[in-house]
């Protein structure tokens, strides 16, 4: 199993550290043919705008699109903006691979930043999160499985073999959100 993770923008490189330390095997991703290497694909925090802008050259979004649709994927905070089915505040579009709607930059600005601890039905009590300029999940579609939550509100979510965190759980010390991705992909979820 070797995890690819999307290598244009956010913290990457702690995405992959925390993988590798999990026992992983992990690629940074620049080019959509690295794609093919790839079994899984982690896309990291950053700011989604941005990354569409990159995306949008030499075909890349229309594969990581198809990719997404076959294979699992984890996006974190704008990563999960671009697996979102709907993403508002402004509209802009998406990979479109969960259904879930997300306001982007919910959450504040970045001086709003913080760190929480959010209920979560992965074991081990409640879970660290770090929020930093995030987007918030506004509505949830029948089949999104809601993994933890803070306020009430959904904060990480999966939906058969697609996974997304408003927060950035490569920043906290905690392993589990990444583990349980891992497991999944491992476990083949459908």
């Amino acid at each position: 199993m070797r995890i690819g993770v999307l290598a244009i923008q956010g913290d990457f490189e702690a995405h992959r550290q925390r993988l590798e330390s999990l026992g992983a095997q992990t690629a940074l991703i620049r080019k959509p043919e690295e794609l093919d290497a790839v079994d899984a694909i982690v896309i990291p925090g950053g700011e989604s705008s941005t990354m569409l802008k990159f995306l949008e050259r030499g075909g890349f979004f229309e594969k990581l699109c198809a990719f997404v649709k076959t294979k699992p994927a984890f996006g974190t905070c704008a990563g999960a903006i671009l697996l979102a089915k709907d993403v508002g505040n402004p509209p802009q579009a998406s990979l479109g691979a969960l259904d879930i709607q997300v306001r982007r930059n919910a959450y504040g600005r970045q001086l709003e930043s913080s760190i929480r601890r959010s209920e979560t039905t992965l074991p081990g009590g409640p879970l660290e999160t770090v929020f930093i300029r995030a987007p918030r999940i506004v509505r949830i579609g029948k089949d999104v499985e809601v993994l933890a939550t803070d306020q009430g509100l959904p904060v990480l979510v999966r939906q058969g073999k697609i996974m997304a965190a408003t927060f950035h759980p490569e920043l906290s010390s905690d392993t589990r959100v990444h583990a349980e991705f891992l497991r999944s992909v491992k476990n083949g979820t459908k």
